[in-house]
């Protein structure tokens, strides 16, 4: 496993809309492994490929006990709300309120190309929204919550 650097704000490959991972290898697996303990050593929570220079939907997560490699990940089922301040390893120094589902369920591929589903809730939920907006080239500032009127049904 290698530190990877994590690219800062500013850099146009955290605005791609990412491509789909096609290959389920060995490189797919480092690149994983990689991002794990580059998360681990920047103590995040989260860290997308973009993030590390790859234009490719792949995505770790890890909050208290559970830790998931998505490759491919879907949003399938979003309910409830939260509202709570996030920052982001490639914004250094910036936070603000962004309102998120409190439950999500994430369709997504593991490592060797297996399709998994799980539902998630709280701060794994925000986590993993936060890490598939950056597959979609969204930073979690796009999305400031700056208070006043929410609809019942969010």
């Amino acid at each position: 496993m290698a530190l990877r650097d994590i690219v800062k704000d500013g850099s146009t490959i955290l605005r791609k809309k990412c491509r789909e991972v096609e290959s389920f290898d060995d490189k797919l697996g480092k690149l994983l492994d990689d991002m794990h303990e580059t998360m681990k050593h920047a103590d995040g929570v989260g860290l997308a490929g973009p993030q590390v220079g790859i234009a490719r939907r792949i995505a770790v997560v890890e909050v208290g006990e559970t830790y998931l490699e998505m490759v491919n990940p879907v949003i399938v089922a979003a309910s409830g709300s939260q509202i709570g301040q996030e920052a982001c390893l490639s914004v250094p120094g910036k936070s603000c309120m962004v309102e998120r589902p409190m439950n999500v369920t994430v369709a997504y591929l593991d490592r060797r190309g297996e399709k998994r589903e799980g539902s998630f809730t709280g701060l794994t939920a925000r986590a993993c929204c936060h890490e598939i907006d950056h597959l979609d080239g969204v930073l979690f500032y796009d999305k400031e919550y700056r208070g006043g009127y929410r609809r019942a049904d969010k």
